[in-house]
């Protein structure tokens, strides 16, 4: 698997990437984020133009994750990372997580941050494997809140959610210190 930037063809992909990695969330009683749409081809060019979108790309050059992300709080907010269900359960999702966080490093951010659904076992309970902790209401920066607030406005908060940190190491090429 090689991540790399995405490539501007490459976007409606990753609205299917999206898809596809939304399907799972019905078997969960959570068909509202299963049939949610993907982010916009306008939103997910902002984020590739600015250098924050990348993909890990197939044997055939083609996307089947994709992580997007951005400055916030002195930390760099993954904004959404999706792994289509063919590529899940190797490894994709931490890579992905891995190149931002090395992104993050090179531009002189301390943490990862990221809010995620607390009871899903692909989200806030991986998220704690690979090293992340859950912030509570004194750790949350203003733009966390200012995220929790759009995202209670969009519906979300039907289901518990978290905000999580990892602080990075500068100079450790691993993702928080794991490898």
């Amino acid at each position: 698997m090689r991540i790399r930037p995405a490539a501007p063809g490459e976007l409606p992909a990753l609205q299917d990437v999206e898809r596809a990695a939304g399907a799972p969330f019905r078997d969960l009683g959570m068909a509202e984020i299963a049939d949610d749409d993907p982010p916009a081809l306008d939103e997910l060019e902002r984020y590739r133009a600015a250098g924050r979108c990348w993909v890990a790309a197939d044997e055939r050059d083609r996307p089947v994750a994709y992580v997007t992300a951005e400055p916030v709080d002195g930390a760099l907010h993954v904004e959404q990372v999706s792994v289509h269900p063919r590529a899940a359960r190797r490894g994709v999702g931490r890579a992905l997580l891995a190149h931002a966080a090395g992104h993050a490093r090179e531009q002189g951010l301390t943490a990862l941050t990221l809010t995620t659904f607390a009871d899903v076992p692909w989200n806030a309970p991986y998220y704690a494997r690979l090293g992340f902790r859950t912030l509570t209401g004194p750790d949350l920066t203003p733009g966390l809140r200012r995220i929790r607030a759009e995202e209670a406005a969009h519906g979300l908060d039907r289901w518990p959610r978290v905000c999580m940190r990892l602080e990075l190491r500068q100079g450790d090429g691993t993702l928080g210190g794991l490898s």
